[in-house]
């Protein structure tokens, strides 16, 4: 199924390579308009050129290299952003990092306090620069990328597993707080993707990460991992019309049945369908936990 972005224009981070790249190229080719960022600048240049050639005489790719956890760089980005699109209508904040791996007594404690920083802070700096636009125009999307460090426990990936967890209760929180001003704020979880960080996973070694960890991703690479057009074709839908409404939700693009979602709009709106919550001993059929 297809969702078009036409006269829509969105503002992508982590846009150089990846899943951020897929993600450009799926907008332009829906007809959206896109601001392109990350830190490498010569990469980004040539990523930008590769996702130009696909756009339409009315579309603009623009690309701006910038460092998401640094508030002034934030401010210059959206503000580069709405002015050279003529507009913001979706934030797609993709950018994100794995950050040490190993036992949390052992690894670079620095190291692991930048994960945090990139992956937390470079999801909230820019969300916040972004609301007054969207509140002003009572419309907006944000797509926030989280990951199975989100849903379950990553032993030896402590960095990603905290603040992949911590961006998923923001954008639950901030649903809440934007919902009567027509924003919709959504976290995806794209599944596990053969990209960069996989190969720094795999490179880490099962030292690192874990056995069992380890032999898992390796299979996943050598041929099981989620295609990027996956993750890329659900941030087109949140990005558009169709999924007006849909507002709070974690949503696995490779295994969540989102395309129907527009027909079940009522219910993901009254319950906590699709969200993280605490597991009680009745969840599990047990009989004892109650006061």
């Amino acid at each position: 199924m297809s969702y078009s972005l036409t006269g829509r224009s969105a503002l992508i981070t982590g846009a150089s390579q990846g899943l951020g790249l897929a993600i450009a190229r799926a907008y332009v080719q829906a007809g959206a308009s896109v601001m392109m960022c990350a830190r490498d600048q010569a990469m980004l240049a040539r990523s930008r050129d590769d996702v130009a050639a696909l756009a339409g005489p009315s579309q603009r790719v623009e690309a701006m290299p910038a460092d998401v956890s640094v508030m002034a760089d934030v401010e210059a980005l959206v503000s580069a952003s709405i002015e050279r699109l003529g507009g913001l209508h979706v934030l797609v904040n993709n950018a994100g990092v794995y950050g040490p791996m190993g036992a949390l007594d052992e690894i670079d404690w620095a190291e692991w306090l930048r994960a945090m920083d990139i992956n937390v802070n470079g999801s909230v700096l820019p969300i916040r620069e972004v609301l007054p636009h969207f509140r002003q125009q009572r419309y907006g999307k944000i797509i926030q990328l989280s990951g199975g460090g989100a849903t379950s426990p990553l032993p030896r990936i402590t960095a990603y597993a905290a603040s992949k967890a911590a961006i998923v209760r923001l954008a639950e929180s901030v649903a809440l707080d934007v919902k009567a001003d027509g924003i919709d704020v959504n976290s995806i979880a794209p599944g596990a993707l053969n990209t960069r960080m996989m190969e720094q996973l795999l490179s880490a070694g099962a030292g690192a990460v874990g056995e069992g960890f380890y032999e898992r991703m390796k299979r996943l690479a050598e041929g099981g991992a989620t295609p990027l057009d996956v993750g890329a074709a659900l941030t087109v839908f949140l990005g558009s019309a169709a999924s007006d409404g849909i507002t709070g939700k974690l949503i696995s693009a490779p295994w969540d049945p989102w395309e129907a979602f527009p027909e079940h709009r009522d219910d993901l709106d009254t319950t906590d369908i699709y969200t993280l919550r605490r597991i009680v001993p009745k969840d599990r059929g047990k009989t004892w936990g109650d006061r």
